[in-house]
C-alpha cells in the first residue's frame, strides 16, 4: 500500500499544490499560460486530477475535460515529484511515468512546478505528515 491513505488526501495534497500554484501570483501566469489541460492518472489510491491549465480549475475525480497531455503514474511517484525527489524525465525513460500525448508541453512547465516544491514540503510539514515527506 502506497504513503496515501485514500484518494481524498491525493485530492488534498496533490490537488492543492496545483491549486496554490494556480492562484499564485508570479506561477500562476505561467501555468495559465501553457494553454494545456493535463490529466494525472494515479494509482495506489486510484485517482484522477484534470488540470485545466487555461482556466486554472483543477478537477478531482471524473471530468468531461479533453486532455491534451495525459500521465499515469503511482500516487507515491507524485508525491515525490513535488517533493523534488523525482525528474520527470527520468521517471518517464525507466516506466515510472508513462505519458499520452505531447509531453514536451509538460516539460516546459516543470521550472514553474519546481518553485511550488517548498510550498508543498510546508503544506505536509503543517498538517504533521511525516510519513508523507518520507516517502
Amino acid at each position: 500500500m502506497g504513503a496515501f491513505k485514500d484518494d481524498s488526501e491525493v485530492y488534498k495534497y496533490i490537488g492543492g499544490v496545483f491549486e496554490n500554484g494556480l492562484a499564485d501570483p508570479e506561477v500562476g501566469p505561467k501555468l495559465k499560460g501553457s494553454g494545456v489541460v493535463l490529466q494525472i492518472t494515479y494509482t495506489d489510491p486510484d485517482s484522477v486530477l484534470t488540470v485545466d491549465f487555461p482556466s486554472g480549475e483543477v478537477h478531482r475525480g471524473a471530468s468531461d475535460l479533453t486532455p491534451q497531455v495525459e500521465l499515469f503514474m503511482t500516487a507515491d511517484t507524485g508525491n515525490r515529484f513535488w517533493l523534488g525527489k523525482v525528474n520527470l524525465s527520468v521517471a518517464m525513460a525507466k516506466g515510472q511515468v508513462r505519458a499520452k500525448g505531447p509531453v514536451s508541453k509538460i516539460l516546459k512547465l516543470v521550472p514553474a512546478a519546481k518553485s511550488l516544491f517548498p510550498a508543498y514540503e510546508s503544506l505536509l510539514e503543517r498538517d504533521g505528515r511525516d510519513d508523507l515527506l518520507k516517502a
